[in-house]
């Protein structure tokens, strides 16, 4: 029954070691995507939907990224743009939580030991 139990505590350290990991370049990709997209879709849901000011909550994406207008063209700069943001924070974001399960993991192991 002992080595049961062992056998059990390595199986549960080998789960915990691998699903803790992320991959930062995918999860910097896939919410380079989403960010993107959002912009695109809010732009032009905006520019179909219409009105006398069009979108100025929307416009104020100008202020930090040069070029974006509430237009179909200016659609287009806003998802290269939330691309851009989206891969660099979920990059950022990747990468901090690697490194603070690096660091959690190897307090489990000290705690074990």
């Amino acid at each position: 029954m002992n080595q049961n139990n062992a056998n059990h505590e390595k199986i549960e350290e080998k789960l915990f070691s691998s699903v803790l990991w992320l991959n930062a370049k995918v999860f910097g990709f896939t919410l380079g995507i989403l960010f993107g997209l959002a912009i695109f879709i809010a732009t032009n849901w905006l520019v179909i939907k219409g009105g006398k000011p069009i979108g100025p909550h929307l416009q104020l994406l100008s202020q930090y990224f040069i070029g974006y207008k509430v237009t179909f063209w200016g659609s287009f700069v806003g998802l290269a743009y939330g691309f851009a943001v989206g891969t660099i924070s979920g990059s950022l974001i990747g990468w901090i939580y690697n490194k603070i399960a690096a660091l959690r993991n190897s307090q489990r192991k000290k705690d074990t030991v």
